[in-house]
């Protein structure tokens, strides 16, 4: 089963619109993580924008599939989709990192309606996701739990033993998705400290695996879909997506992590991609 080709490109404007947001919202900070907040653009579109059951005006709705953001750094694109997706007024989304603001550098569960933790620790969200993922199971809740993780984390040891949690607990209402996209602060992942084989790792805890094209809506939503037909073990999606996606002189640049930008980079990325935005539209219509 596949999404409509409509279907298709209307999610693809989304995701480029929140591309532009993370670019808008870091230039007026001063400061931010854009690396990671673009390239997982697409995933966090298809998950507010199709996958999820929410309900944004009423973002403690009990019945409400969980987001849990492990790499709390890249926070920019969460809050873009929330704002997006009726959360919050768009506008706000320029009062990042400022003093008083709701959006924080890291997320803040008691600052923002709708964020379910407050991340900054990584290796952290996988262990909040499989408590929650437990306790859906204890009260026979049909809600799903859905945690993102950075591919760099995957060297923490909580992360294991929240995989060993899961794994046992046999939590099938649980998908991690892993943004396997090669870069940490320091470098790419497998000089500062190598991950692979990572598939086989998971499945050795006893997860089902999917992979990936992070960066394709329409393979995103096929893994998500996939996910909720495996019963009786958790699922991992390892995502494998290109870090700075949309803005040419980012992709697959680790220093973009998080670095402040220099008078007119900004200006250009936002080029790049309202450029990509007519570019779609004509193709949409």
């Amino acid at each position: 089963m596949h999404l409509h080709e409509k279907k298709i490109k209307e999610l693809e404007l989304v995701a480029n619109r929140l591309r532009q947001h993370v670019i808008a919202m870091v230039e007026a900070a001063g400061s931010g993580h854009q690396g990671g907040s673009l390239g997982m653009a697409d995933i966090f579109t298809v998950l507010y924008f199709h996958e999820l059951h929410h309900q944004p005006k009423n973002p403690n709705w009990p019945e409400r599939d969980r987001v849990i953001l492990s790499n709390g750094h890249i926070c920019p694109i969460q809050y873009a989709a929330m704002a997006e997706a009726g959360y919050f007024p768009v506008k706000e989304l320029l009062t990042l990192r400022k003093f008083h603001s709701r959006l924080q550098g890291h997320p803040e569960r008691s600052k923002l309606p709708g964020l379910e933790v407050s991340s900054g620790p990584l290796g952290a969200g996988l262990a909040q996701g499989a408590g929650m993922a437990y306790a859906a199971k204890m009260d026979q809740k049909t809600w799903r739990t859905y945690c993102l993780t950075s591919d760099a984390q995957q060297a923490c040891g909580l992360n294991w033993e929240a995989a060993m949690f899961a794994g046992k607990n046999r939590l099938d209402n649980l998908v991690c998705i892993i943004d396997r996209n090669n870069i940490q602060i320091s470098g790419d992942t497998e000089d500062v400290m190598p991950l692979e084989p990572l598939r086989e790792k998971y499945e050795a805890f006893n997860w089902h695996v999917l992979e990936c094209n992070g960066n394709d809506i329409s393979e995103v939503w096929e893994a998500l879909e996939e996910a909720k037909t495996i019963h009786q073990i958790p699922v991992c999606i390892i995502a494998h997506t290109i870090p700075g996606r949309g803005v040419s002189y980012m992709e697959n640049d680790y220093r973009w992590h998080s670095q402040p930008f220099k008078p007119g980079e900004a200006e250009d990325a936002l080029h790049e991609l309202k450029t990509l935005e007519r570019r779609l539209k004509a193709e949409h219509t």
